[in-house]
């Protein structure tokens, strides 16, 4: 099996290159027993003590940083260089040649140069060179360390110097640059196998498929077995394009006998419903290594798309008892189980788990969580209890505990763990609960003093609270007291789009026409794709024309979202629904309500739809069904009633 280290795909920092402390050593060692006085005055050179150079031959390789002086002698410049030349020649500025470092031309503090040096053109990589590349990364000069370290690379026995070039090269430059020194050092060192491996990575890293294939043949001609993880770490892209290409390149390959290989291409045909081809992949694979975990799930994935959810699971449950101690695959199973729907079973498996797991944290909560989705209650809140004495979950236990505590009905018992909540991502979601509870009391005051205190307490969420404090208002019959409360808001965070919707929400469609349409049209040039502000945008167009064909068009265009779209919302098509059947009874279309929302009503019934509904069998005569619906919308939503509740929400 080939050894393949981690230098390039975890580069190491700066203290911990140990090949190159190893160079550094026998370098300096080598060079102490031939060059004692050049190290000498060197090391003297670094410290900027004065030059005195008493010998012609002496090898002076240092540089001081930020000197430039020209030499009084062309003869000592050119020698630097190797040249021959007449010594009465003028004298010329000295280049700084990268390649073999010299003095940059320093004057000691005496007013004497250097008069006659020279230095011989070392096939070994300069230890002085080296030096100057680390002291100039070290000061941040990561262009000239790579350019040296580049340099010094391409001499005889440079290996180790090669992987600090290609180190520096992968944090300072882009992948490509870093590909083509790589095969340009590896094309001069053809023999070097490691580097086979750093081409391959970074060709596949670059999307050069056609050189990565060329490359990754190379590997396993010479080692059939070689194992390639490394290589493939990071790799996989993002676009179906690139993912082609890649399968291209790799098909070509024998990857029969390579384990790390035949799980690429199994998954690339999996990614293109090739299920059947990337089966018979995965199984070899798993031939090499069959009790390794994410070549089992990869096949369960692969076998999803071709056999029974029971086979399946039969396949699944008996890598789980050949791999008891796999966290993995009792996840795999238990997520399985709950996507099929089969939540009892996913809750006894998650009791198994949690038992052979007891201090996995992950499991409790996933237990817990399964536990409220089967009603579970005592089981739920015995779990979340246990997960609370671990301070990096105590908020998501509080807050499911809370969870659990209103599906009970037991609302302030919910109330004092949703306020206990502190972690950011569940705050807000938290105390909106808390605001509701409130309001089911009628606590008007209480509701508003929970959002004040989350913006005093979470500056982040400020823009949420004057939102929901504001829909408190309106709720109240105090609209204008919600508006004024949202253009002070409005001016404390100008450029948030949430409290400028907000503000045009509660505007009047028709009195307020114009300030509307100037916020609504402010909103939809900073997000053209919103659909709630198109959505907003249509129904303020009919509400003031109702043959308005812009705001027919916007509002159509939403209902005609599928549902396997990624910007359907449920919620937003059935507000399209009802402005389009709002419109259509607005022009007493009334079967043209009816089929709007009779079947979303039936589906999931809301009062506006109802409302509406109801309006147009009042329109059409119909009275067992204006009976009939009357009664529903009295049993769901107390309609008819003064009840703050079934108020229509505005956001």
């Amino acid at each position: 099996m080939i050894f393949f280290g981690s230098l390039l795909l975890s580069p190491h920092p700066y203290s911990e290159y140990s090949s190159f402390r190893a160079l550094l050593h026998v370098a300096i060692e080598r060079l102490c027993q031939r060059y004692k006085l050049a190290l000498s005055l060197a090391v003297c050179l670094c410290l900027a003590a004065p030059v005195h150079a008493s010998h012609p031959d002496v090898l002076l390789e240092a540089k001081i940083p930020k000197v430039t002086v020209a030499t009084d002698n062309k003869a000592a410049n050119n020698k630097l260089n190797g040249n021959k030349v007449n010594d009465n020649s003028p004298a010329i500025d000295t280049p700084y040649n990268e390649d073999t470092l010299t003095i940059e031309n320093v004057k000691n503090i005496n007013g004497l140069a250097p008069a006659s040096l020279w230095q011989p053109e070392l096939s070994e990589p300069s230890l002085y060179a080296l030096l100057d590349a680390e002291f100039a990364a070290d000061r941040d000069d990561k262009r000239r360390a790579v350019s040296i370290y580049k340099q010094q690379s391409f001499k005889e026995d440079a290996t180790a110097v090669f992987e600090r070039a290609l180190s520096l090269s992968l944090r300072n430059e882009r992948v490509e640059d870093s590909l083509q020194f790589a095969k340009t050092w590896q094309d001069q060192n053809p023999d070097h196998v490691p580097a086979w491996f750093y081409v391959a990575h970074l060709a596949l890293r670059a999307h050069d498929y056609i050189l990565a294939g060329e490359t990754l043949n190379r590997i396993l001609r010479y080692d059939p077995r070689a194992d390639l993880s490394e290589i493939l770490i990071g790799i996989y892209p993002n676009n179906d394009d690139d993912k082609r290409e890649l399968l291209a390149a790799l098909q070509p390959l024998d990857s029969e006998q390579n384990a790390s290989l035949s799980v690429l291409k199994a998954g690339l045909l999996y990614q293109f419903n090739e299920p059947e081809v990337a089966i018979v992949h995965i199984n070899r694979a798993l031939e090499r290594q069959p009790d390794y975990v994410p070549f089992i799930t990869l096949k369960a994935d692969i076998l999803r798309k071709i056999v029974t959810a029971e086979t399946v699971i039969n396949y699944v449950s008996q890598a789980r008892l050949r791999n008891p101690d796999s966290k993995s695959l009792y996840l795999y199973e238990i997520r399985y189980l709950l996507d099929l729907k089969k939540s009892e079973q996913a809750w006894k498996l998650l009791l198994e788990a949690h038992s052979r797991f007891n201090d996995d944290s992950e499991i409790t909560l996933l237990a817990a969580l399964v536990s409220l989705d089967t009603e579970e209650y005592a089981s739920a809140d015995e779990l979340l209890n246990m997960l609370a004495k671990s301070p990096a979950y105590l908020d998501q236990a509080y807050y499911y505990l809370g969870i659990s505590a209103e599906r009970q009905q037991l609302f302030e018992q919910a109330k004092y763990y949703l306020n206990g909540v502190m972690q950011e991502d569940l705050v807000l979601e938290a105390r909106r609960k808390v605001v509701a509870f409130e309001l089911l009391d009628n606590d008007v005051d209480g509701a508003i003093a929970t959002l004040e205190k989350l913006r005093k307490d979470f500056t982040v969420f400020a823009p949420d609270t004057f939102v929901m404090q504001a829909d408190i208002l309106w709720q109240q019959n105090e609209s204008d007291e919600a508006l004024r409360l949202l253009t002070r808001a409005a001016r404390k965070y100008p450029d948030n789009e949430m409290l400028l919707f907000a503000r045009a929400q509660l505007l009047d469609d028709k009195e307020d026409y114009v300030v509307k349409r100037t916020l609504l049209n402010h909103l939809q040039a900073l997000d053209p794709s919103n659909l709630s502000y198109q959505l907003s945008y249509a129904q303020l167009l009919l509400a003031n024309e109702r043959s308005s064909e812009q705001g027919l068009a916007l509002a159509t265009a939403i209902i005609q979202i599928r549902y396997d779209d990624p910007r359907y919302d449920n919620d937003l098509h059935l507000q399209a629904l009802n402005v389009l059947a709002g419109n259509a009874l607005a022009k007493e279309n009334y079967q043209q309500v009816i089929d709007y929302l009779q079947t979303p009503y039936d589906v999931l019934p809301t009062l506006r739809s109802g409302t509406l509904l109801l309006r147009a069998y009042q329109g059409l005569g119909n009275n067992d069904k204006v009976e009939a619906l009357l009664a529903d919308l009295q049993q769901r939503f107390s309609f008819g009633q003064h009840n703050i509740n079934d108020r229509i929400q505005l956001y």
